[in-house]
């Protein structure tokens, strides 16, 4: 595969992820106008249903009609043959055979439009059935996407109290740090400033006489001298 091919395939993987991302967050709303689509599919379904009951109750009647018909014409010819009309009864009795041949073909239609109603009626009553059940658990689902996005929203309020509460707990740490390195500093000011004054006044008492300034060479001459002599 060439490294333009390679591209165009990431391109198309890339573009496929967006869309899977933008279904995945309007699916509640997809979903819903899926539902309005199969409803609208449902209504005109049980329209269909009616004109199809229409016609197949009018192919009925027409063929209750032609029966008819053909009851009353058997009942001329009988009579014409009765009173030995022949040629009067031969008449009627093509007429009957010609709506027979009527009755046949209506009944024909009548069968189609029943067989074509009763196949659209289970179709009806599936599909009410299965977009019930889809209903339902569309109605679970909102429910359930609101009880997480609540769940969301207190753990994300939650997890922010935390940041916040960590942040807090470091800033008096450091505060802390501050003021123990401050009073050390105090501290060992105050040390300094002790020393120098102890210093001073040690310094003032030797030039007083008051102390002795320490050991003198000619004073440690004549000790090492009378312990020679002694």
């Amino acid at each position: 595969m060439s490294i333009w091919a390679k591209i165009a395939t990431a391109v198309r993987g890339g573009a496929s992820e967006a869309g899977e991302a933008i279904v995945d967050h309007q699916a509640l709303r997809i979903l819903d106008q899926e539902i309005r689509d199969a409803d609208n599919d449902l209504i005109k379904s049980k329209e269909a249903l009616t004109g199809i009951i229409a016609k197949r109750k009018l192919a009925d009647k027409k063929v209750e009609s032609l029966k008819a018909s053909m009851e009353e014409y058997e009942g001329y010819a009988i009579q014409a043959l009765d009173k030995g009309d022949e040629g009067l009864a031969g008449e009627i009795a093509e007429k009957i055979a010609g709506l027979e041949t009527e009755l046949l073909g209506e009944e024909g239609v009548a069968k189609s439009y029943a067989d074509s109603e009763a196949q659209l009626r289970r179709a009806v009553a599936q599909t009410e059935g299965n977009l019930k059940r889809l209903k339902q658990q569309v109605d679970t689902v909102k429910a359930t996407e609101k009880v997480q996005r609540a769940q969301a929203a207190v753990a994300a309020r939650h997890s922010g109290a935390n940041s916040s509460m960590r942040s807090a707990v470091d800033s008096l740490e450091r505060l802390k740090t501050r003021q123990t390195e401050r009073a050390a500093q105090f501290e060992a000011a105050s040390e300094l400033a002790e020393s120098t004054e102890e210093v001073s006044l040690q310094d003032k008492l030797k030039s007083a006489g008051i102390v002795d300034g320490g050991a003198k060479g000619g004073d440690v001459l004549a000790r090492l001298k009378a312990k020679r002599g002694g």
